[in-house]
This record gives structure tokens, C-alpha cells and sequence, in this order.
């Protein structure tokens, strides 16, 4: 929803919270992190300013009945000790962290790269953790379909299994030309008994998928679910969906204590809607490491030619919730470009918003060449071929290493790269 569309109540709210900026921003080295997510969001949904419920009274109506339900779910044993059992027997987790020797070596700086394999979960990506998640509290609340949308498609296969796993209908909403790029998907999709929904409005990618989506949702919120496939959207999704996600960062953590007997000095994820990024971000926040979220440049800097929201956008509302994202001279979400669909989106999640403005995470971008480079490197320097997304976390962590130096640093590869061999062999060729 654009602020255009907010009625006053909504306007005054988000008025409220724009002057509480510099209060959350002077708070930054007193916030005890320890008890973070406990504080994070607020009772409304808030990091901060950002975040919170923009969408029309009804759907309200559905979205306090989704927190409730989320708030008292959570905190049952039976749900908790299910969605453990379907991890560890379904989804192969814990997936684990192998250390890229081969191309640390050639590098040359000392600095020690590792990665977490999200790759090896279930469906191919870091997905299905909280799909499995979203879809069994979609079953304890009585729903008979989830909806979705999809940019890469992996969201949209996590979810098509989840409803399979569950018995459920599912209807994913994906763009035209991301539709195109990602064949292998959709063809996932439908063989798990999705109905896959083609979007041609607009640019044919994400956001007008999300847009499509949100939709659907709006006529048929009494008898399904929105199952939101990243940390945006009103509240409780943002917060969901990290919650769920936070397995990789609690993974990685010990994991990595027990491989080297200390931690990471640098973590490092791509960051488009941000649900990898908040998984594994969750697991440091509270340690002595850096963090870095890496966002796609794509051709360079001029308005279109990118997504990379947080480094160049400004503050706005869009799809339920306030946060940072690209706008046109009209103040309308703009276009958005990425070599990797499923980071082509004009916002990033709230909390993503919050720790950019707190400075506890640092954002920064790569190139879409820079990215299909590191795909390349990883592919045959240690016989791991990534997502595209993923592929921005490894050149930054690439280009991190020769600043560094010395130490350590852990990508999220959030990813594997099977659903874009087509789009490569296609646009690159085999180099």
C-alpha cells in the first residue's frame, strides 16, 4: 500500500514514528542484543520506525488473527518439536559449512573464506525454512490454500512442497519475464501440483508479483494464507518469517565454533527482500563480528539500472509495510533491474531498514559482472555452483578478502544454481 492510499490514522502513525529516527538512532550503543529479539519488533510490528500494518481494515481483520495465532503457535511444544522433526527427517538441516580452501588460496591474503550450504536444504535453497514454517500454522489455523509469489522460483518450490508435505492448494503468483528466466522452476512448481500464475503487468518481475499476490489475497484472506517469501509485508511477517529463518544463523554460529574454535570475523549474505540476510545476520548480531548485506548494483547507478534499496533509496511504504526503497519522481516504487530475479524487488525488509539506520549492519553492492564472476570462481575453484542472488555474497566476500587482510569470513550461500543454468548458458555463454 503507498502512502497515498493510507488513511489518516495510518498517516499520523507513520508521522509518529518518522520522529522517533534519531531517538532509535542515538539508542544504537545501548541496545542490548541479548534481548533484542524480544524488543524487536514492538507489540505493532516496528524496528524502530519502520515496519508496522498498512493495508485496508478487513484484511487487518486477517493479519491480527495470523499474529495471534503465530504468538500462541510458537510457544507450543508440539509445533515447535513438529517443525524440529521435519527439519532434521524432511529437510536434511542441519545443512553445513565447508570451508573454500581452494579459493582462499587463490586470493592470496591469508583471509580464510567458508560457506553455510543453504544450497543443500531441501527444494535447493534457505527457502523452505520458513515455508514449512508459514504452511503448518496455515493448517493449525484451518486455511484450505496458501498464496504466494515468486521472483527466482524458489520461494515459489519451497512453498509448492510445503503445501504438498501438508495437503494444502497453492497458488503461486510469478512475473513473465521471470517466468522465462526460470523454466526449471515453474516446471517444479507445477510438477508438485502448484498452480503457477503468470503476472504481465508492469516490468513482469517481482514486485509486480508481490502486487498480483497481495491481490488474490485480498478476495480470498477467510479461507487462505499469504504466505510471504521474504521479511517484508505488514506485521507479524517480517517477524515470522526471520523467526523461521533464524535456524541458519543459530546453525552457522555453532558450527563455526566447533570447525575453527572461534568466530567468523566478517559474516556476509545478499540482501533483496532480506530473508536469508536476517537468518543468518540473527545468529551475530549480538557478537564481535562484522556484518556485511550485499545488494545488486545490477548495470550501475542510474534509477532502473539496480535494486539496491538501502543504499540508494529513501523512506516509503509499499506492500503493508513503512521501509526504505527506490522511488520514481513520483514518489511510486520504481523500476528495478538485477541480474538475479529474486533480488529484484524496490524495498528491502523492515528490519533490514532499522539495523542500516542503527549501522550495526553494513550495506554495500556488487555489479551484476561481479556477480557472474563469482559464479564462475565458485563453480570451478570448489565444485559449488551458486544461485546468481547467492553469487553476490561470494564477490563481496571475494572483494572483502583482499581488503582484509588476514582472518575469517562466512557467506550465506543461500542458493544453488541449478534453476539458472538455462539464463547463464543463454545471456553468458560456457566461459
Amino acid at each position: 500500500m503507498r502512502r497515498k492510499d493510507m488513511n489518516v490514522t495510518d498517516k499520523r502513525q507513520l508521522a509518529n514514528n518518522i520522529q522517533n529516527l534519531e531517538d532509535d538512532t542515538m539508542m544504537y550503543n545501548n541496545i542490548d542484543f541479548d534481548t533484542y529479539f524480544k524488543n524487536y519488533p514492538d507489540e505493532k510490528g516496528y524496528f524502530g520506525k519502520y515496519g508496522g500494518s498498512y493495508i485496508p481494515p478487513e484484511l487487518q481483520t486477517a493479519m491480527n488473527e495470523i499474529s495471534e495465532a503465530y504468538q500462541t503457535i510458537c510457544k507450543s511444544r508440539k509445533f515447535i518439536s513438529e517443525l524440529r522433526r521435519i527439519r532434521k527427517e524432511f529437510q536434511g538441516r542441519p545443512t553445513p559449512i565447508s570451508h573454500l580452501a581452494r579459493l582462499s588460496d587463490k586470493i592470496g591474503t591469508g583471509v580464510q573464506l567458508y560457506v553455510k550450504r543453504e544450497d543443500l536444504n531441501h527444494t535447493g535453497a534457505h527457502k523452505l525454512n520458513h515455508c514449512m514454517g508459514e504452511v503448518l500454522l496455515a493448517k493449525y489455523m484451518g486455511k484450505k490454500k496458501v498464496i504466494a509469489e515468486t521472483g527466482a522460483g524458489q520461494h515459489g518450490v519451497a512453498l509448492a512442497t510445503a503445501a504438498a508435505y501438508f495437503g494444502l492448494e497453492c497458488d503461486i503468483y510469478m512475473g513473465a519475464v521471470d517466468i522465462k528466466k526460470q523454466a526449471p522452476n515453474v516446471a517444479r512448481m507445477k510438477i508438485l501440483g502448484a498452480r503457477v500464475i503468470e503476472v504481465t503487468d508492469g516490468l513482469q518481475t517481482l514486485k509486480e508479483a508481490v502486487d498480483a499476490a497481495f491481490m488474490a489475497y485480498c478476495k480470498e484472506y477467510k479461507d487462505a494464507i499469504y504466505c510471504i517469501g521474504s521479511v517484508v509485508g505488514p506485521h507479524p511477517f517480517p517477524m515470522m518469517v526471520r523467526d523461521f529463518q533464524s535456524v541458519v544463523g543459530i546453525e552457522a554460529r555453532e558450527q563455526f565454533l566447533d570447525m575453527t574454535g572461534e568466530l567468523p570475523d566478517a559474516v556476509v549474505a545478499c540482501v533483496g527482500g532480506g530473508s536469508n540476510a536476517m537468518g543468518v545476520f540473527s545468529g551475530f548480531l549480538n557478537d564481535p563480528v562484522d556484518i556485511y548485506g550485499v545488494e545488486p548494483l545490477g548495470r550501475g547507478t542510474a534509477l532502473g539500472d539496480h535494486a539496491a534499496s538501502l543504499t540508494y533509496g529513501e523512506e516509503g511504504v509499499m506492500h503493508g509495510f513503512n521501509s526504505i526503497m527506490l522511488k520514481d519522481q513520483k514518489g511510486e516504487p520504481a523500476p528495478v533491474y538485477s541480474v538475479a530475479s529474486g533480488l529484484d524487488y524496490p524495498s528491502s525488509g523492515p528490519e533490514h531498514a532499522f539495523l542500516h539506520d542503527l549501522g550495526r549492519v553494513k550495506y554495500d553492492v556488487v555489479t551484476d559482472d561481479e556477480t557472474i564472476d563469482a559464479f564462475f570462481e565458485l563453480s570451478r575453484m570448489e565444485g559449488i555452483i551458486p544461485a546468481i542472488e547467492s553469487s553476490h555474497a561470494v564477490a563481496y566476500g571475494m572483494k572483502l578478502a583482499k581488503q582484509m587482510g588476514k582472518g575469517s569470513i562466512l557467506i550465506n550461500l543461500s542458493g544453488r544454481g541449478d534453476k539458472d543454468m538455462d539464463y547463464i548458458i543463454e545471456k553468458c555463454g560456457i566461459k
